[in-house]
């Protein structure tokens, strides 16, 4: 299988997987079987054979949304190296635009909930906006160490052997730093606990799930798997950094990926199931520790001289 090929399979099959890894650790964790792990794809192809229901006062925008954020989601996947060095679309200067890949996909669905004309969509859509505006800065911070170290800011250049060097430099109080800002940030952008809870249905506290109420069918179905793309990508960037050169292997780099996305999907897990959700006046304070995080960790890296 080509590089490509494996690329694209990587993103279309193993997402809704570890959405079904990060429900079995949560069911471990309260004494319960839970749903079994090939739940997500039984839920997307569900969805998929449905039929979208409309209201009368929506308009284009509405329908375009959920197909926009898959669209942009999927576009940002594909500038990130996976298991090998080397992403499909990569070229210098894709960490920006993966940024704004993710600020289209998360604008689009904003839009399509104001659409509604509800207010409780409404409401979800502003705790989402502001909320995203102080976790953009903390991701744009880490990709700018990145960029420091990699000498360019591109994927590419975080995975270049190269580069291990630098990273050996700054040592793993920027490392963790570095990383500690991005597990946070895949937690917050994904609505997860303690930002958000996925499964609540309580009108005061929910955020995502507020603004995909009027949505069923294969549009749900396309959030769906959007997110657990989304999910999926913060994943990979959190294990590049922490380990940031690839063997050469094919088999080695593929099982070492594996065993990486299945820690990270215990992390969730274990997180989800030992915290509790914040009050939305506390999440801001979260996503400043995010990026003091970010900015402690390139300060870091220009103390000890990374370039």
């Amino acid at each position: 299988m080509g590089p490509l090929l494996l690329h694209l399979a990587l993103l279309l099959l193993f997402p809704p997987l570890l959405v079904g890894g990060i429900g079995k650790v949560k069911a471990a964790f309260a004494g319960r079987r839970g749903a079994p792990l090939l739940q997500p794809y039984s839920d997307l192809a569900r969805l998929l054979r449905k039929g979208a229901v409309y209201s009368r006062t929506t308009t284009w925008v509405f329908r375009a949304g959920p197909t926009v954020s898959l669209a942009a989601t999927l576009s940002a996947a594909l500038l990130v190296p996976l298991v090998g060095a080397r992403a499909p679309l990569g070229f210098a200067g894709d960490l920006v635009l993966f940024a704004y890949l993710l600020a289209l996909a998360r604008f689009a669905l904003l839009a399509a909930a104001l659409d509604t004309g509800s207010s409780f969509e409404g409401m979800g859509a502003s705790r989402e906006a502001a909320f995203s505006s102080l976790a953009e800065p903390a991701l744009l911070l880490v990709f700018a160490a990145v960029a420091r170290v990699g000498g360019a800011p591109s994927f590419r250049s975080l995975l270049d052997p190269a580069a291990a060097g630098a990273w050996s430099i700054a040592g793993p109080p920027a490392v963790f730093l570095l990383a500690g800002c991005l597990f946070v940030l895949a937690l917050a952008e994904n609505a997860r606990i303690p930002v958000d809870d996925p499964s609540t249905h309580l009108e005061l506290t929910m955020i995502h799930e507020a603004m995909v109420l009027d949505h069923s069918g294969p549009d749900l179905a396309f959030l769906l798997y959007a997110g657990a793309l989304k999910l999926f990508l913060f994943g990979a960037i959190l294990g590049r950094v922490l380990l940031p050169s690839p063997l050469g292997n094919p088999v080695l780099d593929g099982a070492l990926f594996g065993g990486w996305m299945l820690l990270f999907a215990g992390l969730v897990g274990t997180v989800e199931s030992t915290l509790a959700r914040l009050r939305l006046d506390r999440v801001p304070h979260l996503l400043v520790s995010a990026c003091v995080l970010a900015s402690c960790g390139l300060a870091v890296l220009v103390a000890r001289g990374v370039r």
